[in-house]
């Protein structure tokens, strides 16, 4: 690849994806990862994440030339800003990493090249970046395109999602909206919703955050059934028969780098308006605490019972079924502090092959040897489980 015409700056879930999805239509893309063990395995054309068809996508855009990795960014006319927005102390997010992928470029850039994030992003950051770039290269002051334009995509189904869902697209002006629509065009089939950077940056963190209110009204309720003595799944099955009802179900908590972050990029800019946001986030904060109890309680409850240390698999640790990323993961947590006190504990996640903090182990040994069986994620390994009924069955997220 002598010259790409698109650079994609971050290479994780989101940037890997999309840049080998530009790729396949025969556009040159170089990613750039700060990571050089990520690099270099992109450029042999494999993978460092689970994704379905991810692989086969990098596969063919490496192999035709069409892709390429790399640790320094190379001028081009597209740049994409795919980064993580990590949080300062007190939830506050923390824009260094976008502003760093920015500044990497600035000596790149020339007049007519168009400038994207994809990054969650508080409101304003579109236009902050702008006037970093100007501040630094001021002779490209309204001869640049800038616009933000989120993703919205699901772990597991992310190749056929990018593609063929809706996009807000919100330039800073007209003139940048319509060319980040004609960028998108090329690979995007879903609608192009024409807005403005600001709009567009609100409405990613409302969509999750939305999303986060839902679960957080499902997880409460199954805390609540739980001291009622009722089916909380029996209940919401029934509640949803009403033509306008639909209650999410509820599982061990939030996860992920979307709806358990991005409503705190509202609370954060609107502390004082942002009341239900906030308080959902505690709710589905809470969550995993509650079901760290209710495992100790069972382990202690099994123990005066049978006068020995109960043996617990704990199965699943990813913050959604059938992928292996465990950012924000309430299974995670959950998984560590059981693991951190119980004598007996076996780790169960299918999706990764080693962890820094477990041993894992295979999933027929643990519900061999297990007393106590803990289902945190709704793995497609789980779904079929024959599980004595001699054995404690804790099931969080509905097998």
């Amino acid at each position: 690849m002598s010259k790409p015409d698109v650079v994609m700056i971050g290479l994780g879930y989101i940037g890997l994806p999309t840049a080998a999805l530009i790729a396949s239509k025969k556009i040159n893309v170089l990613g750039v990862d700060i990571n050089e063990n990520v690099v270099e395995i992109i450029n042999k054309g494999k993978i460092h994440i689970v994704e379905p068809d991810l692989d086969l996508a990098v596969a063919n855009a490496v192999n035709h030339g069409f892709l390429k990795a790399s640790i320094v960014p190379k001028e081009a006319n597209t740049y994409i800003i795919v980064v993580p927005t990590p949080f300062k102390k007190g939830n506050i997010p923390d824009i260094s990493y976008i502003e760093a992928a920015t500044l990497s470029i600035v000596p790149l850039l020339k007049k007519g090249d168009l400038y994207i994030i994809e990054s969650t992003s508080p409101i304003g950051t579109t236009e902050k970046m702008m006037n970093c770039i100007f501040s630094e290269r001021p002779e490209l002051k309204d001869e640049m395109f800038f616009a933000y334009c989120p993703e919205r995509v699901l772990p597991g189904n992310v190749m056929y999602e990018l593609v063929n869902n809706d996009r807000v697209i919100g330039g800073v002006n007209d003139e940048s909206t319509q060319k980040a629509i004609e960028f998108y065009a090329m690979f995007v089939k879903g609608e192009l919703h024409a807005s403005n950077s600001r709009t567009a940056e609100m409405c990613k963190l409302v969509e999750n955050s939305s999303r986060d209110v839902q679960i957080a009204f499902a997880n409460e309720l199954s805390m609540i059934c739980d001291k009622a003595k009722i089916n909380v799944r029996e209940l919401i099955e029934l509640a949803n028969k009403h033509p306008r009802v639909n209650i999410l179900q509820p599982a061990c908590g939030v996860g992920g780098h979307c709806i358990a972050v991005d409503p705190y990029f509202i609370v954060s800019d609107f502390p004082h308006e942002s009341k239900i946001i906030s308080k959902a986030r505690e709710v589905n904060n809470f969550k995993p605490e509650w079901c760290v109890e209710k495992i100790k309680n069972a382990q202690l409850e099994f123990k005066l019972r049978n006068k020995v240390e109960p043996t617990i698999a704990v199965l699943g640790l990813a913050f959604k079924p059938n992928i292996d990323d465990l950012r924000e993961s309430p299974a995670l947590y959950i998984a560590k502090e059981i693991y951190k006190e119980s004598k007996k504990c076996m780790i169960v996640e299918p999706n990764i092959c080693d962890h820094d903090f477990f041993d894992l182990t295979d999933l027929s040994v643990a519900i061999s040897l297990s007393d106590i069986i803990v289902v945190l994620v709704k793995h497609d390994e789980f779904k079929s489980l024959i599980i004595n009924e001699n054995k404690t069955l804790i099931d969080f997220c509905g097998i």
